[in-house]
């Protein structure tokens, strides 16, 4: 039995806007390789598979696997999800200045009502059969609201681990980040899978960024070859905000994010960076949108892939300049280096402006490494894995500048070194 005809069977247990949201995802469907925003990344694999809808809540999670997961347990405040469900004893919360609850907590809660019917699936599309189908199965996820002027010195790093699972597993997590004007905070976000057995993840975040307040998302993907990751998130800006969502992606057997940023005020920065660097025959793509709807805001997109064995990438960034959003400055670059035959990139970026006075670029690049540099190096003693090594940490270190987190950029470095199969001091 497939994936959808699973959830078809599901209709006569839901009822209302869930019941609704599951028959826009039955009449979408799941992208195909005739949809042109999947041309590219063909989810047959994923989709022909039979899953696990109810994950079993017992698991053996260790103290010695978490400190391997963790950046720098007394710097970071955490939320450990075991199999959708979160596990206060092996998480770490210590903010008292704003509001941490999981989804499941803060449906159920009177007091958020009125909070979760402004800002749930506020930034979510209707049209996105993902989107549809994570609002009805949604159950679990994390709720953050940062009040005005509250700044969280901290960085809140949110675990959804998978273990213990016999069959297949499908998760739906929803996340809602909200920060209030003024206010600011960072999120690091991983998913690990420690079973044989497949799990699928369709993740959907909203961030909410209101006035002059600043919001950082870092998205750590290094999963098993039994992971597959479809993730939405939607960004949404206010005036004189800055947002920013770095997407490290170094593991998996398919990850496809979507990023969408939506400018609602003057004077936003918005910043997209991503490293990829996978083998095998692993899938990554990166599909980016960024709304310039108000004039004076500036948005900047760079991406570098690193691509051997059979891997394969995808990139595709759009920059929508509305008519009155004068004075947009959007730059965007997506770099790729295939150090096999048998690896592949395919990328397209793409600018749809309706302004005149606008400052907007895009480009990308596809190649090998400079046997130049290559030469120079090896002339000088330098091994030929070490040289090549060099010269990829070099052309990947550069979307690592924007990190504030020093344990986080430590961390990148060495799953950089890892992936390059070199010692981190060489």
């Amino acid at each position: 039995m497939s994936l959808y005809e699973q959830i078809e069977q599901l209709k006569s247990s839901y009822s209302g806007e869930k019941l609704l949201a599951l028959e826009n995802f039955l009449t979408l469907g799941f992208p195909t390789k005739k949809d042109e925003e999947y041309k590219y990344t063909h989810l047959k694999e994923i989709v022909e598979k039979k899953y696990n809808f109810q994950a079993t809540e017992t698991h053996n999670i260790t103290k010695k696997q978490l400190d391997e997961l963790h950046l720098g347990e007394e710097h970071f405040d955490f939320l450990v999800f075991v199999n959708g469900t979160m596990h206060p004893e092996l998480s770490k919360i210590s903010i008292e200045s704003a509001k941490v609850l999981t989804l499941k907590n803060a449906l159920s809660k009177a007091e958020y009502s009125n909070f979760l019917e402004k800002n749930l699936h506020s930034l979510t599309k209707a049209e996105n059969p993902f989107c549809e189908l994570n609002k009805t199965m949604a159950t679990n996820g994390f709720v953050l609201h940062v009040p005005k002027n509250t700044r969280i010195e901290k960085p809140i790093h949110i675990f959804y681990l998978s273990q213990g699972q016999q069959e297949n597993t499908f998760y739906n997590p929803h996340n809602l980040l909200v920060v209030e004007d003024g206010a600011a905070v960072e999120i690091i976000e991983s998913h690990h899978n420690y079973d044989e057995s497949f799990v699928f993840t369709n993740s959907v975040t909203e961030i909410i960024v209101g006035k002059n307040a600043k919001a950082d998302w870092h998205k750590l993907q290094n999963d098993s070859n039994t992971s597959y990751l479809v993730d939405n998130t939607f960004a949404q800006q206010d005036r004189d905000s800055l947002a920013t969502v770095n997407t490290f992606s170094f593991g998996g057997k398919l990850v496809r994010n979507n990023l969408d940023f939506i400018h609602n005020g003057e004077n936003i920065n918005s910043f997209m960076n991503g490293i990829t660097i996978i083998g095998d025959n692993q899938l990554v793509d990166h599909h980016t949108a960024v709304h310039h709807n108000q004039p004076n805001c500036e948005s900047y997109q760079n991406y570098k892939g690193i691509y051997k064995d059979q891997a394969k990438g995808v990139f595709n960034g759009k920059v929508f300049v509305d008519k009155i959003a004068q004075k947009t400055n959007a730059y965007q670059q997506n770099n790729n280096i295939l150090l096999n035959e048998g690896a592949t990139i395919d990328t397209k970026p793409q600018l749809e402006i309706f302004a005149d006075d606008v400052k907007c670029s895009h480009g990308c690049t596809v190649g090998q490494l400079n046997e130049d540099a290559m030469f120079y190096l090896r002339a000088r003693g330098i091994s030929k894995k070490e040289a090549q090594a060099l010269l990829l940490y070099a052309f990947a270190n550069d979307t690592m500048q924007n990190i504030d987190i020093e344990q986080l950029k430590t961390k990148i470095s060495s799953l950089l070194a890892e992936k390059l199969e070199v010692d981190l001091n060489f």
